[in-house]
Formats: C-alpha cells, structure tokens, sequence
C-alpha cells in the first residue's frame, strides 16, 4: 500500500552499495554490481602489480558460494594447478569470460597437454567448468581480460591449489618464457581443440 508520499515497500528501487530494511530489526546487506568502473579500476590495479593479475571478491572467504572476478593482463603467470575440496564439498571451478580472451589448458599429472581452449567473450566459447582435480593453467590474450570465477567454498589458502612441480615458480625467468611459449600457441589460428 502506498503512503502519504507515494512510498511503496514492495516497489523499491535500490542502487549499487545501498542496504535496505528487511524489516524492523533487519538491514540487509549492500546491493553489489559489477560496472563497467569497477572493471577499469581492477584492469588498472591488475596492470600495477608484479603478478600482472587482480581480484574483486564477492563474497568473504568463509562463505560457501565463491564469486569474483579476476583481471588478467598478457604476460600474467598461473602456474598449473588443480584443486582439490574436503568430503563433501565439490572442487569444480567455473570461468565466464566477460572482456577480453584468455586460453584455458589442461595438463595431466605428468605436466602433458591435453586439451587447450580459447574463451572469449565474444566467441563461439565463452566460459568454461572444470571438474574437481583438473590441472589447469590460464593465459590471458588480450589487455584488460576479465573473468567471472565460481566455485564452492569456503576458501582455505593452505589448501586451495595443488602444483604440478614440474613448472616453475611465478616471478621466475622460466616462467614468463613459458608464458610467452603459451601465448604463442593459443594464437596460432585454428589452434582451438
């Protein structure tokens, strides 16, 4: 029912960062939007570091639903990993692309290449799910690429990733060269299998 002043609680129209009252005792938590700003100023931040890479997170780390976004940046390092979840918690991680490109490859437990995958997003693959305890390495292919990551928490950064030894450390030589190696063979055309 409206009010004196036109007011109508079930027609609220909210803004980005704005809480609201449930009810009389309850205040909800901010709205949270992913803006076209807020992309920039990560992109910046991602340019910035060493790492080549940044964060937003959605989401505090205890809670069971991980959502962030991650900026890449050409040159950046993820060195092949899997992850694998306690009992009862699935370990699948799930990458949209919403600016940019990136190749996704999947190795096996020697370092092999199994599988590699261009996703874009303005190509015919725009995101990816990998099941539980896939090796995987990213390689961002364009300035500014942003992916939207989902999967179940909560985060523990002692456990999270499990390395393929055989690849070196980030910040090493032999790491950017074989982030170069990489690029190298995602762009090649027609190279997506």
């Amino acid at each position: 029912m409206n009010d004196k002043k036109g007011y109508n609680p079930d027609r609220l129209v909210l803004s980005c960062g704005q809480s609201y009252i449930t009810n009389a005792f309850m205040i909800s938590p901010p709205i949270k939007c992913l803006t076209q700003d807020l992309l920039d100023t990560i992109a910046q931040q991602a340019r910035s570091t060493p790492r080549l890479r940044q964060n937003h997170n959605f989401h505090e780390l205890s809670e069971k639903v991980q959502r962030f976004v991650n900026v890449l940046q050409p040159g950046t390092y993820v060195r092949p990993h899997r992850h694998h979840r306690a009992a009862g918690v699935n370990g699948f991680e799930f990458f949209l692309v919403i600016q940019g490109e990136l190749g996704i490859i999947i190795l096996d437990e020697s370092g092999q290449m199994l599988h590699q995958e261009r996703v874009s997003a303005n190509g015919p693959t725009r995101g990816v799910e990998l099941p539980e305890g896939t090796y995987h390495t990213l390689v961002a292919l364009a300035p500014d690429t942003v992916i939207l990551e989902l999967k179940e928490g909560p985060y523990e950064p002692s456990t999270d990733k499990e390395f393929l030894d055989a690849f070196p450390a980030e910040g090493t030589p032999a790491a950017g060269h074989l982030v170069e190696t990489w690029q190298g063979l995602l762009k090649l055309p027609g190279k997506q299998s």
